[in-house]
């Protein structure tokens, strides 16, 4: 399920506005007919607004990080994600050593939106610190994973970042292409060891 985080996110947002949800978006074996069909079309609705919005927007993904990390000299981001809000919006996560910055950058005009919220790695959950500390070590930058999947999926990337799958790491890139959304993963070039980390 994992696996689907940022999928869930578009998701989410798309139906309810809001961030950090995760949700299985896709239909369990286990579950009746008529409840695996109204999720279906519930998620139908949810990806043709998303792709909707997304299709009228002036920003890319990969500008919106520029902005983003442009925000703090030397950060590098971690994770993005498109919402649609009242505006149309990147929720994107930078990080420089032991600090994480979440911005909101308008997906029309590339202004930075409401308020930064700012945190410590010690104040994350264990499994995002997990991957943000796993991002000092991997040798490829989420800016270079979502260029590969845009050329990959032939679309234009939507949300982004890394997920732990069966113990690895993987970029988890999701790609507007036509009328669907495509997961691609990346698994990054060789990943250093990976020493205790020093505060």
């Amino acid at each position: 399920m994992s696996r689907q985080h940022l999928f869930a996110l578009i998701m989410w947002s798309a139906t309810l506005a809001a961030t950090g949800a995760v949700a299985d978006v896709q239909n369990s074996t286990e579950t009746d007919s008529r409840s695996a069909s109204a999720q279906s079309e519930t998620e139908d609705v949810a990806i043709r607004r998303v792709l909707s919005e997304f299709r009228t927007i002036r920003v890319p993904l990969s500008r919106a990080m520029a902005i983003a990390e442009h925000l703090h000299d030397g950060s590098k981001t971690a994770d993005i994600s498109f919402e649609v809000d009242n505006a149309p919006l990147y929720r994107v996560r930078t990080i420089r050593n032991e600090h994480v910055w979440e911005n909101a950058i308008d997906a029309n005009t590339g202004n930075v939106t409401g308020k930064e919220l700012t945190s410590s790695l010690k104040e994350l959950d264990r499994e995002d610190l997990a991957k943000m500390l796993a991002l000092k070590w991997i040798k490829q930058e989420l800016s270079d994973a979502v260029q590969v999947a845009e050329r990959a999926a032939a679309g234009s990337a939507l949300a982004g970042g890394l997920i732990r799958q069966d113990g690895k790491l993987n970029f988890v890139i999701v790609v507007a292409a036509g009328d669907h959304l495509k997961e691609v993963l990346l698994e990054p070039p060789n990943v250093g060891k990976q020493g205790t980390s020093r505060d």
